[in-house]
């Protein structure tokens, strides 16, 4: 039986049935059929849980007249990111602020989450930063081709004819590389970040943890920071016009 966060257990407890038998359903059998749920996939729930309560807490106090500060903060992120977006996408930069944002935002809560008592930073564990390049990975060549059509394919062969078939496996290796990028980057930090932390709670719990808490926080901020900006700048590559 895996160490389980508490959390976990409490999820493996009351649904690790149910999580038993969609698994089953579509071929997968767990490990530990007592224990189906792992501590990455019940933190990545908690993320995604604390994220629906603070999207229908910043819905519901929205205000034309008097915003309060909750609404003030939000405003400006997305203000900000729209910036950036305006500048690094471009065309219709307006309906991909909210993948973006929404992907900052679950990158940022997964990574300082971990600072709790009792929880992880899923984003800790190799699988989830891979989860989220490979969605970005789909999701920017899914707009790529609905915006150029089959001429998205251009993107990859230059604009040398002859040399067409080597530029377009040196841009599919390029591309795929970009996954493997995105995902080391954000795991190996966030990884190391806990480590350290962990260290020297350990072995100092008192002041000296403080600087490195601080410096995880950095760490985390610094992180999420990165993998927006690649995301902007590889939408704005598949939606650009030049070629």
């Amino acid at each position: 039986m895996p160490e389980q966060l508490w959390i976990t257990a409490l999820l493996n407890r009351y649904f690790g049935g149910v999580a038993n038998s969609v698994l089953n359903a579509v071929g997968i059998h767990p490990a530990y059929p007592a224990a189906p749920m792992n501590n990455t996939f019940a933190m990545e729930l908690v993320v995604f849980f604390l994220l629906i309560i603070f999207f229908v807490a910043v819905r519901s106090r929205l205000k034309v007249e008097q915003p309060g500060g909750l609404q003030n903060v939000v405003e400006m992120l997305n203000e900000y990111i729209s910036e950036q977006a305006h500048d690094i996408i471009g065309h219709e930069y307006e309906s991909y602020v909210p993948y973006v944002i929404t992907l900052g935002l679950f990158i940022l809560l997964s990574n300082l989450i971990g600072l709790v008592p009792g929880f992880d930073s899923p984003t800790a564990d190799p699988v989830v930063p891979l989860g989220l390049a490979a969605t970005t990975f789909i999701y920017y060549h899914f707009h790529g081709i609905r915006h150029h059509g089959v001429h998205y394919i251009k993107q990859f062969l230059g604009p040398v004819w002859w040399l067409a078939p080597l530029m377009f496996l040196i841009e599919v290796i390029s591309h795929l590389a970009r996954i493997m990028s995105l995902t080391i980057r954000l795991y190996a930090n966030m990884y190391a970040g806990e480590l350290v932390t962990l260290a020297f709670f350990s072995l100092i719990p008192i002041l000296v943890p403080v600087i490195f808490i601080a410096l995880h926080i950095g760490v985390a901020l610094v992180q999420t920071f990165i993998f927006v900006m690649l995301t902007m700048v590889y939408l704005g590559m598949a939606l650009s016009e030049e070629h």
